[in-house]
């Protein structure tokens, strides 16, 4: 009887759950605040302490080597204050990965809502913030030799999470495609898919010629010059593709690509040093649009780690047209294997790749290392796009040769 009773007690306790989420996924997103913790709202949480965490590194590499002058473990620094700063930024860079990588471990495999793993990724704030702490306080008191260890996997770490997210971007911009093109919004997107298209094409060609104007001041100036001239040739390479009889993916994907590219090669090129004669107005009077700059790219690897994160969807072989209600929204071991790798990578992108390299204040991503990371991010983002275009064409001209 006891039995009987604890289980409708934990019945209903699982129904009261279920409703409660059922309500959430037909409010607002400000309504996922209001009502305690759930997995939509966590997101958003773990991104203000991703977000945070990053502002801890900024504030340490810039601030550090003044405000932690006394702590004798940091002063065997090789490289002077400079290097303090950026050891700093390795620091707690491994405290956030350590964190991330543990909630990882902890919730890999949640697969249904209101289980341990569930409750635990969705609640215990106090508990996980305190933890956090704890771990970035962590490494500040470990030899500078681990230290040094942890930035050379960095590098491997950093690189996981771009190939994560040039995966994500390509996969959702070949899903628009798709979903453009399906029989249900043919007819009615196809004015917007053209003009989507249309602009993708006119502002990936502008973004060109603006860059030819901007960083190739002088005709010395060769490797800019052959930075941006094969961007244009990428992207004519992608739409004669893209557009083959045998492949007929459309403008659209080309295009979106294109902007990608085209944004990948800016970055490159911004990322060089700013003593370098080909960068024009490099001057400290624009302090300003170094600060402004420095605030969006920090906000963007928030926003770009955020939502790769959430798109596990697009690294599943096998994938479920149909979920149950009470299945997880996103994958949570997924998520925060993003944010492990992204913590990585965001002491990358502050110390310039280099645990050696002496970066100025309100900079990020600067010097020739990151300039190469982008630009061979750049070539890879290619091969990957055309490769998804080619691929069903080979596998399939393969499967027709095989009975013969």
């Amino acid at each position: 009887m006891m039995i009987a009773k604890l289980e409708a007690g934990m019945q209903d306790a699982m129904d009261a759950s279920s409703n409660r989420y059922a309500k959430l996924l037909e409010g607002s997103w400000l309504s996922q605040f209001r009502h305690g913790s759930n997995p939509w709202m966590a997101r958003y949480v773990y991104s203000v302490m991703f977000l945070l965490a990053n502002l801890l590194a900024w504030a340490v590499r810039d601030y550090g080597p003044s405000a932690l002058t006394e702590m004798n473990r940091l002063k065997s620094c090789k490289g002077g204050e400079d290097c303090l700063g950026t050891e700093g930024v390795l620091r707690v860079s491994l405290g956030c990965f350590i964190f991330y990588f543990t909630m990882f471990l902890s919730t890999s495999g949640t697969s249904k809502l209101h289980g341990r793993k569930e409750l635990w990724h969705s609640g215990w704030w106090s508990a996980k913030i305190s933890l956090m702490i704890a771990l970035i306080v962590l490494p500040f008191f470990l030899p500078t030799e681990i230290i040094l260890i942890y930035g050379d996997i960095a590098h491997f770490g950093a690189g996981v999470f771009l190939l994560i997210q040039l995966i994500s971007i390509i996969s959702f911009i070949t899903w628009l495609n798709d979903c453009c093109l399906s029989e249900k919004y043919a007819e009615r997107c196809h004015i917007h898919f053209m003009l989507l298209a249309t602009t993708a094409y006119v502002v990936s060609i502008l973004g060109i010629i603006l860059m030819y104007i901007w960083y190739t001041p002088q005709p010395t100036c060769l490797l800019n010059i052959f930075f941006i001239t094969w961007t244009l040739v990428l992207l004519q390479l992608m739409t004669s593709v893209s557009l083959h009889p045998k492949v007929s993916a459309g403008f659209l994907t080309p295009g979106f690509m294109g902007l990608y590219v085209v944004f990948l090669c800016w970055s490159a090129i911004r990322s060089e040093p700013p003593d370098d004669k080909c960068l024009r107005n490099s001057e400290a009077s624009r302090d300003w649009l170094t600060m402004i700059s420095f605030v969006v790219a920090l906000l963007a690897m928030v926003i770009a780690t955020f939502s790769t994160g959430i798109d596990s969807k697009c690294f599943q072989f096998k994938k479920d047209e149909t979920q149950d209600e009470d299945h997880v929204p996103y994958g949570f071991g997924f998520f925060h294997l993003v944010f492990a790798t992204g913590a990585m990578y965001f002491a990358m992108l502050l110390i310039g790749w280099s645990p050696n390299h002496t970066m100025k204040k309100w900079t990020i991503d600067v010097g020739w290392t990151s300039t190469w990371v982008r630009i061979v991010n750049e070539w890879l983002a290619v091969s990957v796009y055309l490769w998804m275009l080619v691929a069903p064409i080979v596998w399939k001209t393969k499967h027709v040769e095989e009975p013969r």
